[in-house]
């Protein structure tokens, strides 16, 4: 299983999620010249999303998750300091080519002190 998780920035909340380039190797191929491509993810409350990850077209790739995050994060509540992940499940004969989960979850905090992030359905 693939998995890249994050705790929220304020860009990520506002404009776009960056990504770590290795989870490029986990999402759709992009096909000739293209800078973008399209791959969906189910929430746990069974909501499939569709989400764009773009590349810089010159120099570093600098990954982003563009079209559909705001959505997501608007959806789901979702501020500084709280946590997504996406998953990839391994590839089963007859499965999807590409089967993601998006998780999300709040971050707790009691008088000021962080003890642990709480699932989001």
């Amino acid at each position: 299983m693939a998995r890249f998780s994050k705790v929220l920035r304020k860009t990520d909340i506002q404009k776009r999620l960056s990504v770590p380039i290795g989870f490029l190797s986990s999402i759709p191929s992009f096909n000739g010249g293209a800078h973008a491509v399209d791959f969906q993810a189910v929430d746990g409350s069974g909501r499939v999303w569709t989400f764009r990850c773009s590349i810089r077209r010159n120099g570093h790739p600098k990954p982003v998750i563009s079209r559909g995050w705001l959505a997501y994060v608007h959806s789901k509540s979702l501020k500084v300091g709280d946590k997504v992940q996406f998953l990839k499940e391994k590839n089963d004969a007859g499965a999807k080519m590409h089967a993601y989960e998006i998780r999300a979850e709040k971050e707790i905090k009691i008088f000021g002190a962080v003890f642990g992030y709480a699932p989001i359905i």
